[in-house]
């Protein structure tokens, strides 16, 4: 199946719900013509501010789950972390109010022809786009286990429902709140046993750890990253990844149009930030973007 998706459309949708769930804010937007395309892995790109606090830059935030059909027209749904001056505002939208939203963005995870046995691992609330990963992965026959992790039990993200969406579901928290206590990578190492694939959300650190395990094991892990996307149509260049093709050329890529999936084995994890020697159409010499 292609990763590639349709083209984006920018519209204004409204707000229908949002609701606190844990350390999170849940909400459901009205968009017709959005929800319609998505699909798993994919994001969108929301203006932040009214005429009078626009800021220039728009937040981008994965899609947890859409609708193409109800009341609405179509529906989508993103799990916002307040915490910066930008994810705050949103956070704090009331219903029925209009954000101007861009989407869907990005590619999607690539889903095997034959059932597989798939591991999912999420970090916070970087399990939301892996729920309807999971629903996909289970139409087409294939055994879905799940783990997920955080720092504190509040920002687990829907426990409940991943014990639904999976055919298991382990959990951990830093501090034994819920689950086992540790990290993620422990229970991701103790369950590769058995597993054919990968996929994986969360921090870009996390994202790192499993790809050097996943690697170790033999295993491919499909990484959707989390850098900063600003426009999410690849113009402002904020998001580039250095990424090393089949044939071993190192190229700059946007994460919101070449990925935000990306082979984790293909990142060039310890050269974030910079533009490694030997990249394509780069000087040589090592610089910062």
């Amino acid at each position: 199946m292609s990763s590639l998706t349709q083209r984006p459309i920018q519209i204004s949708c409204e707000v229908v719900s949002n609701r606190k769930v844990g350390a999170y804010h849940h909400l459901t937007l009205a968009a017709p013509g959005i929800a319609e395309n998505v699909r798993p892995g994919n994001f969108v790109a929301i203006n932040v501010g009214d005429s009078k606090s626009s800021m220039l830059l728009r937040r981008s935030f994965a899609i947890y789950q859409s609708t193409s059909r109800g009341p609405f027209g179509g529906t989508i749904e993103i799990i916002v972390a307040p915490h910066g001056a930008g994810s705050t505002w949103i956070a704090q939208r009331p219903v029925h109010e209009k954000l101007n939203v861009v989407g869907p963005l990005g590619n999607a995870f690539k889903i095997p022809k034959d059932p597989v046995r798939a591991l999912l691992v999420g970090g916070g609330y970087g399990s939301a786009p892996l729920f309807p990963l999971a629903d996909l992965l289970r139409q087409k026959n294939s055994r879905v286990e799940m783990v997920v992790g955080a720092s504190t039990s509040e920002r687990v993200f829907a426990p409940v429902e991943g014990k639904r969406s999976v055919h298991s579901l382990n959990i951990s928290t830093e501090d034994g709140s819920m689950g086992t206590k540790g990290r993620v990578t422990d229970l991701f190492d103790n369950a590769l046993g058995n597993i054919d694939i990968v996929y994986a959300c969360g921090p870009m650190g996390l994202l790192k750890a499993l790809t050097k395990i996943g690697s170790s094991a033999g295993v491919t892990v499909q990484c959707a990253v989390e850098e900063s996307m600003a426009c999410g149509v690849g113009l402002c260049m904020t998001c580039v990844l250095p990424i090393k093709d089949h044939d071993g050329v190192i190229k700059m890529l946007r994460s919101c149009v070449d990925g935000p999936i990306f082979d984790g084995e293909a990142v060039l994890w310890e050269s974030i930030g910079t533009i490694p020697p030997g990249t394509y159409g780069a000087q040589i010499g090592r610089a910062h973007v």
